[in-house]
């Protein structure tokens, strides 16, 4: 039996551990008056096996990229978390106590704010993603023998996401993976699909070819056991799947429905700590870090200041190219002088052009196929590694991943995002296809940086420079070609906007991105014809805006402004350029796509859908009172 042949004193050191987790977990959420200890007091024995025998880390170093990673994907859990970096030595124990309260960095689930938190958690199904990346990044990149230990809460492992990640993380054969799954039985309402059905994990697991163990989870040698034969694993992820108790040693909860995310009240806390404290032997003191793993390939060589040297873009005056095409021609160059750039795609790698990166960086390039949250999740786990990931696909297929966005951007994590085959104008594959909401729930992520370029040599720009700015961007791209209309040696900045048509008589400006900016300087050619002068602005960057020019515009326009997008009304373009100009009573005509569409040919659609050259005429004379 594994209990007879391993070392007594360490299963008694691992005994204390897990005890003293438990007993700074209930400490934490009564002293907060909220939080989850019965969560925590499941997965105590894991955790404490996990720190303080299996991983390698420095407590004092905890941001290491050489140590061994740890995700608390069930994220509400996290006082145990806290209690083990404490117990560790990472910080003081008497910090644990202001868990929750404001101004604390301790927070109700993990963040980033954190030096030992590498993503944040607490949307639930979205850690395994995150491994997966750090997964790949230690296997292909930096050739480590890093490990990424994942712990999940039976209840998330229904997540579409999770099965996504599996599936990738099973394809790429990621050995260096080792998820566990705190099978408590109970989820917060009721129990658990499949509660304690532990063939059934089993069948689930190996069925998505992953090397998948049965453990009792509270038991210190089994958990050792299988922590051994995962890392001795060399073909196939692993998945601990761990029968335990929710609130294990808390007699007022244990195994019991209705007390998740209930702190305990005062005097029964006090009772349970009494008991725990009961069972600890004295020998929880006698532990001390592992050494890391072998340092990490640096991928830093080409960073920084190697993209001033980025080529010129390839088009000239007046030729045609897709802004999806040149962005991805555009990204291998960044690829070929940046060796932390990776390339993410979803299947479509032929359509967003992300295969020239692929040719051009083939070792950088992953294909995670038709799974967008898993892949954005990825895309995080690589930015936690120090790369700089883009994901790309159909701006519409973002939506999919819309909680994956936002819980980067909760991570702050350097992710790169590009949406091809944008709104309407894509044709004839209909509405399903048309990316028409992304800008509206790209935008809403604080410091997101967002930029719509309209022809060649703007997204040529784009990809260059969302790749040197920190923190999350999504660069917004089209299907048809767009006539190149800027010059070779043009300037783009991230927050600037562009004038392409001005006058002292302008009396009328109109705000374009993307494939109405062709429309609006057909508009300027047809009014000036009629004696009407209008000034046309390419926006580019939608997030942060040119908010002085913006403004400086419309007071010498007489207050008038046109805004004209392919996108639907709300939230998008024109909602971005109202924003910037409210407070100075300029009055705005917001053209957008009004209805759900319908196939049609991309000269078709903006006709009928009220955002070509035609409708801006009439909205411009309609301002006029012409």
């Amino acid at each position: 039996m594994a209990v007879e042949t391993r070392e007594q004193g360490l299963l008694s050191m691992l005994a204390d551990k897990a005890t003293r987790l438990r007993i700074d977990s209930i400490r934490a959420t009564t002293a907060a008056g909220s939080g989850h200890p019965t969560s925590c007091a499941s997965a105590a024995e894991i955790m404490s096996v996990l720190f303080f025998s299996v991983m390698r880390y420095d407590p004092k170093d905890p941001a290491n990229p050489n140590k061994d990673t740890f995700i608390l994907s069930k994220g509400h859990a996290a006082p145990i978390l806290y209690a083990a970096w404490a117990e560790a030595g990472a910080f003081p124990r008497e910090h644990l106590l202001e868990l929750r309260k404001f101004g604390s960095d301790l927070e109700g689930h993990p963040t980033p704010r954190l030096p030992f938190v590498d993503v944040a958690t607490g949307s639930l199904g979205q850690g395994l993603s995150a491994g997966v990346g750090m997964a790949l990044n230690a296997k292909y990149l930096d050739k480590s023998d890093q490990r990424i230990y994942v712990l999940m809460g039976d209840g998330e492992s229904v997540e579409g996401s999770v099965w996504e990640a599996a599936h990738v993380a099973a394809h790429y054969q990621l050995n260096n993976l080792c998820a566990t799954i705190d099978v408590n039985r109970l989820g917060q309402s009721e129990p658990t699909m499949d509660q304690h059905h532990m063939s059934d994990y089993r069948a689930k697991w190996s069925a998505f070819g992953w090397n998948a163990r049965i453990v009792d989870g509270h038991d210190i040698a089994e958990l050792l056991d299988a922590y051994e034969e995962a890392a001795r694993n060399t073909d196939r992820p692993t998945i601990i799947l761990a029968r335990t108790l929710k609130g294990k040693g808390i007699p007022s909860t244990e195994d019991k429905e209705g007390q998740h995310g209930k702190a305990l009240k005062p005097d029964v806390a006090e009772q349970t700590v009494r008991l725990l404290e009961q069972q600890l032997s004295g020998n929880g003191d006698s532990w001390h870090p592992s050494p890391l793993p072998g340092r990490a390939k640096s991928a830093r060589n080409g960073a920084g200041g190697a993209l001033a040297n980025f080529p010129k873009p390839p088009y000239a005056l007046n030729s045609g190219v897709a802004t999806r095409q040149a962005c991805g021609a555009a990204l291998a160059e960044v690829g070929k002088l940046d060796s932390r750039v990776v390339v993410l795609d979803g299947d479509v790698k032929n359509s967003t052009h992300t295969e020239d990166f692929q040719k051009a960086c083939p070792d950088r390039f992953f294909q995670m196929y038709i799974a967008e949250q898993n892949m954005v999740g990825a895309a995080m786990g690589f930015a936690a590694k120090g790369k700089i990931p883009f994901a790309s696909t159909f701006a519409c297929f973002f939506t999919r991943a819309a909680d994956f966005i936002r819980m980067a951007a909760i991570s702050q994590s350097n992710i790169k995002l590009i949406g091809t085959h944008a709104g309407i104008s894509i044709g004839e594959d209909g509405p399903s296809q048309m990316g028409l909401e992304d800008l509206a729930f790209m935008c809403a992520e604080p410091d997101a940086t967002v930029l719509y370029p309209s022809d060649g040599v703007s997204a040529w720009h784009a990809a260059r420079l969302v790749a040197g700015v920190k923190g999350l961007s999504y660069i917004r791209t089209g299907r048809p070609k767009s006539p190149v209309v800027y010059g070779q040696d043009e300037v783009f900045e991230i927050g600037k906007c562009k004038v392409l048509r001005s006058s002292p008589q302008d009396r009328v400006t109109v705000v374009a991105a993307g494939v109405t900016l062709a429309e609006a300087l057909n508009a300027h050619e047809q009014l000036q014809r009629e004696g009407i002068a209008i000034r046309v602005i390419d926006l580019f960057s939608v997030q942060p805006i040119d908010r002085e020019a913006l403004r400086k515009a419309a007071r010498e326009t007489g207050g008038r402004m046109v805004t004209v997008e392919d996108h639907y009304a709300h939230g998008g373009l024109g909602d971005a350029v109202l924003a910037a100009v409210a407070e100075d009573g300029v009055k705005i005509r917001k053209l957008a796509v009004r209805d759900i569409p319908r196939s049609g040919t991309p000269e078709e659609l903006p006709v009928r859908f009220g955002i070509s050259s035609k409708q801006i005429q009439s909205e411009v004379k309609a301002l006029l009172g012409a």
